[in-house]
């Protein structure tokens, strides 16, 4: 009887469980990737392992204060990508006001801009090393 006990009381904390789960899967997510990546969409599954599949889903993508959205359609996302999942209010502006939308082609130039410069930074701190500046 106390083995019966035990199973009602697991299955009863399961559903529990998936009651409080179940209320998130009309919610739009944002789901940071270990990439770096961000993306935002319908959760319509999930398991054990975050393996998650987004309805809807776009990658959202900020150089500077230009943002793009590149629509992405029905998304599986591998749990071990996953870094965090977060819930986004639908009743609050999702970006600051000083953000302006761009195309994907501009987004990109922004990006590839983004990355010469960082590149460029790098390689002139590796030049300077031997000055020894610390």
């Amino acid at each position: 009887m106390h083995l019966v006990l035990c199973v009602l009381a697991l299955e009863i904390k399961y559903r529990r469980t998936c009651i409080r789960a179940f209320i998130y899967f009309a919610e739009k997510l944002l789901v940071l990737l270990r990439d770096g990546r961000k993306l935002l969409g319908l959760l319509r599954s999930f398991d054990q392992f975050a393996n998650v599949v987004l309805e809807g889903a776009c990658e959202r993508v900020i150089v500077g204060n230009l943002y793009c959205d590149i629509p992405l359609g029905l998304y599986v996302i591998r749990g071990e990508n996953v870094v965090l999942i977060g819930e986004l209010d639908l009743e609050k502006e999702e970006l600051p006001s000083h953000m302006t939308a761009v195309s994907a082609a501009e987004i990109k130039r922004a990006q590839k801009a983004e990355r010469e410069a960082t590149d460029l930074k790098g390689s002139m701190r590796k030049r300077m090393e031997f000055l020894d500046f610390d």
